[in-house]
């Protein structure tokens, strides 16, 4: 059973609303959408002052569940799942056949796809990208090294820089609106990375529609009273001609509320859409190698032999860890800088579930 934080979250006792941020609770069923918003379903019984029974706990998306020590819960559950024990789709149980290195050409041909789209983007051709995959396997890297490589090639150029930013966390309708229009001109790209809650509000929802819209000229409206963009000096309608990437571990595939996936859907009709298809443990893992291999290392002063060990580690101990990620390996590198003769025990104890 999974340990999880809400953060931001509430429980109604007597009529209050109880914030649980600090609080763990045993995950039963992950986020989803409910008739009055987002929730996930804990296990009261081992909370202090809760219900000794299942309950539901108000949260705004599902980013907002986490495992108790901050990292995001999709290694251990699937994504799009309601619960850890949920069958994977078909089409991931149908890549069970291939061979690892199949696996290996496969995902090496999705990054380099990637980064063609990523080009595309920063050139105008493509003017709305979504990227999915597991946590920690590079997608945000891949992009954001697209675009920096490609702003540097046009310094040396000579040429202007195409400006971009990258938005990270939760964002509000308003400042999504605000943001929208200081990149709006032509060229220039916003990058959602992991700020999925524009996905599951009605109001940010509408503004991405219209941003994203396959019309020669997409207009976006703000048409109520603002003192935000009156301060601001931002108009409220204007024409947006620049692009957007969203960067997410949702699978839109694998999303079983009805009403979350009408939201999605009209996201995904606007937008090329880039499933990575790393999401078993085997495949995960094929993907840490290949990228170890790729001198991801090359900036730590260890031995090959230690690097080695290093990955021989996650591969012994992949059912074990609480992310099988890069950001795993990263961490057991610095371990490995700090304590060279006992770096595995250090790993054991900071990266090993302990429930």
């Amino acid at each position: 059973m999974t340990y999880v934080n809400i953060l931001g979250g509430s429980y109604n006792i007597r009529g209050q609303a109880t914030d649980v941020s600090d609080v763990p609770f045993k995950m039963v069923k992950a986020f989803k959408v409910g008739a009055r918003g987002g929730y996930v379903t804990v296990d009261g019984r081992e909370a202090a002052g809760f219900p000794d029974r299942d309950i539901r706990i108000a949260c705004a998306a599902p980013e907002h569940v986490v495992s108790v020590d901050g990292e995001p819960i999709m290694p251990t559950t699937y994504p799009g799942s309601t619960s850890a024990s949920d069958t994977m789709p078909q089409a991931v149980l149908e890549r069970e056949a291939e061979t690892d290195e199949e696996i290996e050409a496969r995902i090496s041909l999705r990054f380099e796809m990637l980064d063609d789209l990523t080009a595309a983007a920063r050139r105008g051709l493509v003017k709305a990208m979504i990227v999915t995959g597991a946590p920690g396997v590079g997608k945000s890297h891949g992009v954001e090294t697209v675009l920096g490589k490609g702003n540097t090639l046009a310094q040396l150029a000579d040429e202007a820089e195409v400006p971009y930013e990258v938005i990270k966390g939760v964002m509000s309708p308003i400042h999504l609106y605000m943001k929208l229009y200081e990149y709006s001109a032509e060229d220039q790209i916003l990058v959602f990375d992991d700020c999925d809650n524009v996905f599951y509000d009605d109001s940010s929802l509408n503004i991405l529609k219209a941003a994203l819209d396959s019309k020669a000229k997409r207009c976006i409206s703000w048409n109520t009273e603002s003192r935000a963009l009156a301060e601001a000096g931002i108009p409220n309608s204007f024409e947006f001609k620049g692009a957007v990437i969203f960067i997410t571990n949702v699978n839109f595939a694998n999303v079983r509320s009805a009403k979350l996936r009408q939201h999605l859907e009209a996201i995904e009709s606007r937008c090329h859409y880039m499933d990575l298809t790393i999401d078993t443990v085997r495949e995960r893992l094929i993907r840490i190698k290949q990228v170890v291999q790729k001198n991801m290392l090359s900036g730590y002063e260890l031995s090959q032999e230690t690097k080695d060990e290093i990955v021989e580690f996650v591969d012994e101990n992949k059912d074990k860890l609480r992310e099988l990620s890069l950001r795993t390996v990263l961490k057991i590198a610095d371990l490995a800088i700090a304590f060279p003769h006992r770096w595995q025990d250090y790993a054991k104890t900071t990266t090993f579930k302990t429930r």
